[in-house]
């Protein structure tokens, strides 16, 4: 199955819990503080394997989360990072956000990597907040949750040459002719229902050809196959316009296929072409090649006339093909464009709802997330930093009462007016 769009979700591994732990050893009656802190979360990468050559398997899986880090333990002893997951896509592969449709890279390469949702690091243990004037903490920190997104994959054929035309004009009788590949071909339209992908070896190069489903009027709006497969066509940097020789007016044919290309990309009707007029095995099509020939050099085209099922011209056809290939300069990578974003970690928001006060902020709900509410001073450190934040002043100008509850990331607090529960 031929599938070239995924949407997946990947999550970081959260961070390792810290500890609270002291010293505890024969002839030391005062042990100072040795809780260890928890090991940073795995990450999450797409790597692009050639063993893939589709997104199926997504079909079968979305989820994918690295592994957690390890706790902390006595001893100040540190507990390990946790393991990258590694997700395999296919070399072609362009991955956005979901949610935004940021671009955030793409994989061209076998072995290449994406790093797409960072691990969380390692809550900090009582050893990390002995000070001179707390020299007994007794407080740590839970591991920062990892980062987590949607991602729309969306992949597209990479390819030297890419064949294209109205359906039913030989493409996969031609990528058969002059390369391994055995697509499925039969006299009617729409026989190849996916790309087919193939290696053609000629003179000293070898290059990689694409078989692109037909196309027809409103493909770019997605009549027929349409749109489907335009995507495929944009990586590949010279095209092969195959001319069905029975068709009725091969040279509007020739007009429809360039439109479609414009209209869905503009860039896609600059590709340089090779124009070839197929089924000269056929006697109708050989007797009206002459009246052909004469149309389509009056637009400036110059077709070759070939026969892909018995390889006549064909040769020509794919040398010149190599030849436009070899005068283009190597290909552009899309670069992800840099994203501004706010970088006030502090700022906050608050909001009165049923369930009661809304907080929202990524330092807020980080420090919440990461609070260790079994220790004491773990929640009044807490309350330090949402009084050092205008927080707590904030709630207080809305007009948060004793007992309402203020909600923060996943964890539901009771307002007192000197203290949280």
């Amino acid at each position: 199955m031929f599938k070239d769009l995924a949407k997946i979700y990947v999550k970081g591994g959260d961070g390792g819990n810290g500890v609270v732990a002291f010293r505890r050893e024969k002839f030391v009656p005062r042990g100072g503080p040795a809780g260890g802190s928890g090991g940073k979360g795995g990450d999450v990468y797409l790597v692009a394997s050639p063993r893939h050559n589709t997104l199926a398997h997504f079909a079968y899986k979305v989820h994918f989360k690295a592994e957690r880090g390890k706790h902390g333990s006595g001893s100040n002893k540190q507990g390990a990072r946790g393991k990258d997951l590694e997700v395999p896509v296919p070399p072609g592969t362009e991955v956005y956000d979901a949610e935004t449709s940021e671009f955030l890279g793409e994989l061209l390469e076998p072995g290449e990597r994406l790093l797409v949702a960072h691990g969380g690091r390692g809550g900090r243990g009582n050893y990390a907040f002995r000070s001179s004037t707390n020299q007994a903490p007794r407080i740590a920190e839970k591991g920062e949750p990892g980062e987590e997104r949607w991602l729309r994959l969306e992949l597209k054929l990479i390819a030297d040459i890419g064949i294209i035309g109205v359906p039913n004009a030989g493409k996969s009788t031609l990528l058969a002719r002059i390369t391994r590949a055995r697509p499925k071909i039969a006299d009617y339209p729409f026989t190849t229902l996916a790309p087919n992908l193939g290696v053609a070896f000629i003179d000293d190069a070898d290059v990689v050809l694409a078989d692109i489903p037909g196309l027809i009027e409103g493909a770019h709006r997605g009549v027929g196959l349409g749109d489907d497969f335009l995507r495929h066509i944009e990586r590949t940097r010279v095209l092969i316009h195959l001319l069905d020789g029975l068709s009725p007016d091969p040279a509007g044919d020739f007009h429809a296929i360039n439109q479609e290309l414009e209209l869905f990309n503009p860039q896609l009707a600059d590709k340089p072409q090779v124009v070839g007029f197929n089924k000269m095995d056929l006697p109708d099509v050989r007797t009206r090649w002459p009246e052909i020939r004469d149309q389509l050099a009056d637009i400036g085209v110059e077709a070759i006339p070939i026969s892909a099922a018995t390889g006549e011209n064909v040769d020509a056809l794919l040398r010149r093909a190599v030849a436009m290939l070899k005068e283009l300069p190597p290909p552009e990578r899309k670069r992800a464009l840099p994203v501004i974003r706010p970088a006030d970690e502090d700022s906050f928001t608050i909001e009165k709802r049923e369930e009661g006060w809304i907080v929202r902020g990524k330092r807020i709900e980080r420090a919440a997330a990461m609070t260790n509410w079994d220790y004491y001073e773990a929640a009044l450190r807490f309350h330090r930093i949402m009084e050092a934040m205008g927080i707590a002043q904030a709630l207080q100008d809305a007009g948060v009462k004793d007992g309402d509850t203020v909600i923060i990331g996943n964890v539901e607090l009771e307002w007192r007016d000197d203290f949280f529960y």
